[in-house]
């Protein structure tokens, strides 16, 4: 049994196709709605542009008129911080949705913990099989890839995750690599049957990746003081967020954000916040 009453079970039953249903559900409401917002209401343009990147295609909030957030954790080459954030969540009984790489599945030591993940009812999905690096960091719209070596990578990572029971139906959002990407990596993600997504812009928790000597290395207090400070100067706070920060990170950052979590969490729900696997979290039709 799963460790929370979601109504939306990982692997088993006739739930099989909720996560697919809320993917179509958010594809059609996202098409009518955003329609509608450029002929006859901009207010409402103005509303999904908060909870998709309109230019780019990829949903990047769920909805703001609720206290609700999601947890995402991506992996590709580490995983130190796996049965931590396995065991907090467990114990918070908080689900999380894990965007691996190929790499990260191949990887016999991350086997068991990739089982225990599936096991435990939370959102297993895809990260690229390679880990690429889809268009260059300066001009976003050069791609690095053709969409033939986009398609041929993303369907090794959906391989290896059947080896552990994980259908393409059951994860239909995908999370790019570097979570960076543009309209093409969009619109070829959509060709592909799956809703591109990515985390929510306006705190650090992404940053927990950094080590130092980078430029932009963030030390997890103020990762964990952005958080804090988004939630209290603006208006919809921390509803609908994406939260996104790393399963694990390079051994020279041994100030590991991880070790935080369940503080973060705690504090979240003192804050009255709920917390829903993704593809409930995403599912309900827009507005």
């Amino acid at each position: 049994m799963h460790f929370y009453s979601s109504g939306i079970s990982a692997l088993t039953g006739r739930n099989r196709t909720a996560p697919l249903i809320a993917f179509l559900l958010i594809s059609l409401g996202w098409s009518a709605c955003y329609q509608q917002g450029n002929k006859t209401n901009p207010a409402i343009k103005e509303d999904l542009c908060i909870r998709f990147d309109c230019e780019l295609g990829a949903i990047v909030r769920g909805d703001t008129s609720k206290k609700s957030l999601t947890l995402v954790f991506t992996g590709d080459e580490f995983a130190d911080g796996g049965e931590i954030i396995r065991s907090v969540l467990k114990r918070q009984q908080v689900p999380g949705a894990f965007f691996f790489a190929g790499n990260f599945y191949r990887n016999q030591k991350f086997e068991p913990l990739i089982q225990a993940l599936v096991k435990d009812g939370h959102y297993v999905g895809a990260h690229s099989d390679q880990h690429l690096l889809y268009c260059d960091w300066k001009k976003r719209d050069s791609l690095l890839v053709t969409r033939v070596q986009f398609l041929k990578d993303l369907e090794a990572n959906y391989q290896q995750m059947e080896r552990f029971g994980i259908k393409k139906e059951q994860a239909p959002f995908f999370l790019p690599p570097y979570e960076w990407y543009n309209d093409s990596i969009s619109k070829w993600t959509a060709g592909f049957g799956l809703q591109l997504i990515n985390f929510t812009h306006g705190t650090r928790s992404h940053t927990d990746y950094t080590i130092p000597g980078m430029p932009n290395y963030q030390r997890s207090e103020t990762i964990y003081r952005s958080i804090m400070d988004y939630e209290s100067k603006n208006s919809a706070g921390l509803n609908g967020f994406i939260l996104l920060s790393h399963i694990g990170t390079a051994p020279e950052r041994e100030d590991k954000f991880y070790l935080r979590l369940e503080e973060l969490i705690q504090w979240l729900k003192m804050q009255g916040y709920n917390f829903q696997r993704l593809d409930e979290f995403l599912g309900p039709k827009l507005k």
